[in-house]
């Protein structure tokens, strides 16, 4: 390599020191830290405490504030904060708002006993998730409107570096504290965790974007925005793809269905066949992270290799084919070999089909509309498997593990014909290309 070369490489790295490139860092980990909080380690602590699989199983459904975002997106999109917004700016405003009511989730979470008050510990998770949800939202709008197109892939970058973090200080991290002390201190040091993210807020400027228009007090004014915030996004998505637009929404919302429905008695699973905590903190939460990573850069290079079609196909095949590693497992036993084996195929499929489908739902975003386009694809992601996902501890108990995990692979054949399809289209390549009117 000559020293030009070396030169340009070194140039282009130095966008990683852009202070907004580095906050994003920051803001990944407070987006990445309560999404296991209020899902697989919870579900963890429950079956510790003997709670059972069917109740276990619906708080899957906690994770549907996730899936529904898009319903408020427009009012975080518009709408100012007393207080806050004339003191912080509209971004900061909500991003802060949402930390605090993430915190007051899981410390309502740390201060209850799921053996005796169930109810109060969904009520503090759904919480938690709502708050989350928020936090995703204004961060997303942060994140696009604070630098320019060229630094984007420099901002996902580090946001996704930030996320995972805070994914393995909330999974393998809160395992260990509970294994070692108890879930209660557990839930409160990641209530602490979250200050990362409220430093941040604090220290980083408002986006200088074109302001946005605002809830009016005549009635003229809230149509006009509810017209242009909440129909304009919708219409735009019909006008563009016509009769294939529902179909189109199908797939997006079956395409991780598999996945959704096995992911949320995972760590049950570990338990009820005899890893301890400190084994699945290490494998799943820990190496698992890192194959994750290794899988997403994987399928970053495949789209850029191959383009979308064939990636997208691999991708739907590989979440239902991967499932069958659970099975295996469950027949064959609590093999620490075999669980490295299982998380290797599962992580690597899921951070593939991860960088695809991002991709896939980023050139179907139109740019006018992008937070609230965005907001609605990613919550449709992951609608349905919810959704279902809560049924998944009442269908373990009518069966057994092998069962399910076969159960849960077959969820994934609607994705791979559906993926066929979307790929062999005449018009894939206009679909997928991102619309800048």
């Amino acid at each position: 390599m000559t020293s030009s070369h070396r030169s340009g490489w070194l140039e282009s790295a130095r966008v990683y020191l852009h202070p907004r490139v580095l906050a994003m860092l920051f803001l990944g980990f407070s987006a990445g830290l309560p999404f296991l909080l209020v899902a697989g380690t919870l579900t963890a602590w429950l079956a510790q405490d003997q709670i059972s699989m069917a109740e276990i199983g619906m708080f899957a459904w906690v994770g549907i504030a996730y899936s529904v975002k898009f319903l408020w997106a427009p009012l975080v999109d518009r709408l100012p904060l007393p207080l806050l917004t004339r003191a912080l700016g509209r971004r900061r405003a909500w991003m802060l708002l949402a930390q605090m009511g993430v915190i007051a989730g899981l410390l309502g979470i740390a201060a209850t006993d799921p053996q005796i008050g169930l109810a109060r510990v969904a009520a503090f998770a759904v919480l938690a998730a709502f708050a989350s949800a928020t936090q995703d939202i204004a961060i997303d709008a942060w994140r696009i409107e604070a630098v320019d197109l060229s630094l984007q892939g420099a901002m996902a970058a580090t946001y996704q570096t930030g996320y995972r973090i805070g994914i393995l200080a909330a999974g393998a991290g809160a395992l260990v504290i509970a294994s070692q002390a108890s879930w209660q201190l557990a839930y409160q040091v990641m209530a602490l965790l979250m200050v990362v993210g409220v430093i941040t807020v604090l220290f980083i400027a408002e986006p200088e974007h074109s302001s946005a228009r605002d809830l009016r007090s005549r009635p003229a004014g809230y149509l006009r925005w509810f017209t242009d915030a909440v129909i304009g996004p919708i219409a735009d998505f019909f006008v563009r793809h016509g009769r294939a637009a529902l179909l189109l929404l199908v797939f997006i919302g079956f395409y991780r269905f598999s996945d959704m429905v096995l992911g949320v008695m995972a760590n049950p699973f570990y338990i009820a066949i005899g890893f301890s905590l400190e084994e699945i903190a290490a494998v799943t939460k820990v190496f698992g992270v890192f194959v994750t990573l290794a899988g997403a850069a994987i399928g970053g290079l495949a789209v850029v290799r191959y383009g979308l079609a064939g990636p997208l196909v691999i991708g739907a095949v590989l979440l239902a084919v991967t499932n069958l590693f659970f099975a295996g497992m469950a027949a064959y036993g609590a093999e620490l070999w075999f669980l490295v084996l299982t998380i290797s195929a599962d992580n690597l499929a899921a951070g593939f089909t991860g960088s695809v489908f991002i991709a896939y739902l980023s050139g179907m975003t139109n740019v006018a509309y992008t937070a609230t386009q965005y907001a609605l694809f990613s919550s449709l992601m992951t609608l349905p498997g919810k959704i279902i996902s809560g049924f998944s501890g009442q269908i373990v108990e009518a069966v057994d593990w092998f069962s399910f995990f076969i159960y849960a692979s077959a969820m994934g054949l609607p994705a791979v014909i559906l993926a066929v399809w979307v790929t062999r289209r005449d018009d894939f390549g206009a679909q997928t290309s991102r619309v800048d009117a």
